[in-house]
């Protein structure tokens, strides 16, 4: 495991770890936030091995939902 020490705000703590997905690229971490764990698990399973800009496309259409 490798651990990078980072100040993450209390706000996502406090987010049930079901209803959010991190993910990582060569220069930033992205934690996208969900209204429930089903729409998390959908967005995991529809943006598998995308890149980035992909991804946050994806994720637009998500918060369009809340």
């Amino acid at each position: 495991m490798i651990c990078i020490k980072a100040a993450i705000p209390e706000e996502l703590n406090v987010i049930d770890d079901e209803c959010k997905a991190i993910y990582h690229s060569k220069d930033s971490v992205c934690f996208f936030l969900f209204n429930n764990r089903e729409q998390r698990n959908a967005f995991v399973e529809e943006t598998q091995g995308m890149m980035k800009d992909a991804r946050m496309e994806v994720y637009s259409r998500y918060q369009q939902q809340r």
